[in-house]
């Protein structure tokens, strides 16, 4: 996937990985969130950055694997040279970018406040906000919390 693929579109790009806990946390309703926006015009695209050499779990062979699992229908591509997520400076998974129609960055944050231990449930409230602004041809709000989640793990 390019964002060739996008032109045009509003784009989400996910960096996620398969054993953060933050992630496993999320998963269920970033699938939901891309069952919702797609057929409304998103694209989306998940990647997953961390050295598969130290981290065995996060290697494409069993990236296949979670995304059935997880129900993303999206594509979930592996960036073997880490060079995708520096270029977009990616820090954690999860990690957020939501794009306009013009490829302008528009949204840079959480899913929402939920965290795999303070019990407050998953909702993707942030980025629906956000997703529904870009949709709309709206501002996207300027109060955007960043990502909490387990750091890229990066060659040494």
């Amino acid at each position: 996937m390019s964002n060739r693929d996008a032109k045009g579109r509003p784009l989400l790009v996910l960096f996620l990985c398969n054993h953060c806990p933050f992630v496993k946390h999320i998963r269920a309703q970033v699938a939901a969130i891309a069952r919702e926006y797609q057929p409304k015009g998103l694209a989306i695209a998940a990647i997953s950055s961390n050295d598969e050499k130290s981290h065995p779990a996060d290697g494409p062979a069993l990236m296949v694997t979670e995304a059935c699992e997880a129900g993303y229908c999206f594509p979930y591509l592996f960036d073997a040279t880490q060079s995708v997520a520096k270029s977009f400076d990616a820090q954690c998974t999860p990690d957020v970018f939501l794009y306009d129609r013009a490829h302008q960055l528009s949204y840079r944050g959480q899913l929402d406040d939920s965290r795999p231990s303070n019990g407050i449930a998953v909702t993707g409230g942030d980025l629906r906000a956000a997703i529904e602004a870009v949709l709309s041809g709206s501002s996207v709000s300027q109060r955007q919390q960043p990502s909490v989640g387990c750091s890229i793990k990066w060659r040494v």
